[in-house]
């Protein structure tokens, strides 16, 4: 019986020790205020804005706020998910509140920023209904993430003006806070995005699996990676679920575009910009996926959280791998916090890449929207821009983590003794330096697209891809093999503006599926010919 006693005690102990540890947890459900913010950032970012924000909010209202973290995944899952809970909402207040019968007229109508002129009476009644409402998510904040997924969000008015433009137009300047550079927009003229810190792309690598891979540099461009002695050693991430890797992909192609446009320009002097630019953009998008496709066939995995990247960088599992700035930057911290050595190298390579913004911005029928309006406020203000890139523990810097990541706001680069205070001195964005101008014009339509071609061309064809890849290293590069190996006829400049982007956005998913297993068997049957012929070869 005494056993049998001690054991029950100590059952209940175990059941109850949670619940005793949890004193910070019970005291914040106590607070005056609450915010929901959905995000893709990391816990050390949620962390020290939680603790910066609640001290600034309290100084200011003299009220204590709790910050309700939904963590879903990245950009992509986070989209889908906004996207439904703005369906279901939507239904209930058409069919419910309004008393209309709901219909796939309505469902593909409301939330389409590209309505067509000839619309349906009902689709346009149902489009202006939503945007005149305050249907919303129970979400109030949309932070971090990329501008793209930023830009769709606000065309389909899921979020909304916060109104801070108009409260600080001091900020929204060319001095501040530019709106756009280097081709990319820092923050909506209609006020319904800004955003808050920079992010960028780069290759990180690990010094000790170079001497055991016999490289003697790090990697310095993104052409490095496309040595074969890459092979089976890169970590990359799935672009059709990252949104930012995808981006990264991007100014991989935005790249060889304008180093192609600069060649032509050399060559053709007295040529019409016009005819230059459009030859420059077709070429330069073939080059670009004929590098993303021997990246690809180095990869040892396309992972579906870009974080796992760098994080198996510094592990050893792979020898560099391409991924965002921070990712980068942050594990090269841990590394070092560890009291490991410098082992771990990240470069964002000259001219290859743009800085753009993660952005915030306010939903659509946000439940709690002056505190959440609040919240935007200090992400901007220099208190809140300071948590970015100072090291822990440096006056109005993070208390615990050094977030590693670059203010958006230019004067925050020269305040006074900041460099000091700073984690990365060295690293001034709006610096003059040799970088890549991004045209949205040339790729910006063809986001999605340029997913969906790195996927038939890399991820579902990747047994093939890589026996391929590794026949042509064996046999030296043949000319005629890896001319077949490279062939990009079936997703050329024209046939993605065209037939994929119209696969893409047809209403029946079967078009995509179709697409894909087609496409996806002409790179199959070219891999095959390309081992075939560099095996003759060898």
């Amino acid at each position: 019986m005494l056993k049998t006693a001690i054991i029950l005690v100590l059952l209940a102990l175990t059941l109850a020790l949670p619940f005793a540890l949890r004193p910070k947890q019970e005291a914040a459900t106590r607070a005056d205020d609450t915010i929901v913010i959905i995000t893709p950032h990391n816990e050390a970012i949620r962390e020290e804005f939680a603790r910066g924000f609640g001290r600034w909010y309290k100084e200011r209202t003299g009220r204590t706020v709790m910050i309700d973290w939904r963590l879903i995944g990245g950009t992509s899952e986070i989209a889908r998910y906004i996207n439904g809970e703005y369906v279901a909402s939507f239904e209930n207040y058409w069919v419910n509140t309004l008393h209309r019968p709901w219909s796939n007229e309505v469902l593909t109508a409301f939330a389409n920023g590209k309505l067509a002129g000839d619309a349906s009476a009902e689709a346009r009644e149902a489009r202006a209904v939503f945007l005149a409402s305050s249907v919303g998510s129970g979400l109030d904040l949309f932070f971090g993430g990329g501008a793209y997924d930023f830009a769709s969000q606000a065309q389909a008015g899921r979020i909304v003006d916060s109104g801070i433009i108009k409260k600080h137009p001091e900020w929204f300047t060319d001095a501040v806070i530019p709106r756009t550079f280097a081709g990319e927009e820092y923050w909506d003229k209609e006020g319904r995005w800004v955003g808050t810190v920079l992010s960028s792309f780069g290759i990180v690598s690990n010094r000790d699996s170079l001497r055991r891979l016999g490289i003697a540099q790090a990697p310095v461009r993104w052409e490095d990676l496309r040595d074969p002695r890459w092979f089976g050693e890169l970590a990359l991430a799935d672009p059709t679920k990252s949104g930012s890797i995808n981006k990264a992909f991007e100014n991989v192609v935005q790249q060889q575009m304008q180093k192609r446009l600069l060649e032509l320009q050399a060559a053709k002097p007295t040529a019409k910009p016009a005819e230059l630019e459009k030859q420059a953009v077709q070429e330069g998008w073939r080059e670009g996926l004929r590098l993303l496709q021997a990246i690809g066939a180095n990869a040892r995995y396309f992972t579906d959280s870009a974080q796992k990247v760098p994080i198996d960088v510094a592990a050893g599992d792979c020898a560099a791998g391409m991924c965002i700035d921070f990712y980068g930057r942050q594990q090269q911290e841990a590394v070092r916090r560890r009291g490991a050595d410098d082992r771990l190298s990240y470069v964002t390579p000259t001219g290859g890449a743009v800085a753009s913004v993660d952005p915030i911005a306010l939903m659509r029928g946000a439940p709690h929207r002056e505190a959440a309006v609040a919240f935007i406020e200090f992400t901007l203000s220099m208190e809140g821009q300071r948590l970015w890139n100072q090291r822990a523990g440096t006056p109005g810097g993070p208390a615990y983590f050094a977030l590693r990541r670059l203010p958006v706001r230019k004067d925050f680069y020269a305040l006074d003794g900041i460099a000091a205070l700073r984690s990365d001195p060295d690293e001034l964005p709006y610096a003059p330096q040799e970088r890549l101008i991004y045209r949205p014009q040339w790729t910006g339509r063809l986001f999605r697209e340029l997913a969906f071609v790195v996927r038939v061309m890399c991820l579902d064809t990747q047994p093939e891809l890589k026996r391929a890849w590794r026949a042509l290293a064996d046999a030296g590069m043949p000319p005629e093999a890896l001319a077949v190996f490279q062939d990009m006829s079936a997703v050329d400049y024209d046939a993605v503006s065209g037939r994929i982007k119209a696969a893409l956005a047809s209403k029946n998913r079967v078009d995509e599926i179709n697409l894909a297993s087609e496409l996806g068997g002409e790179f199959r049957r070219q891999y095959l010919k390309a081992a075939e012929l560099a095996a003759q070869a060898k």
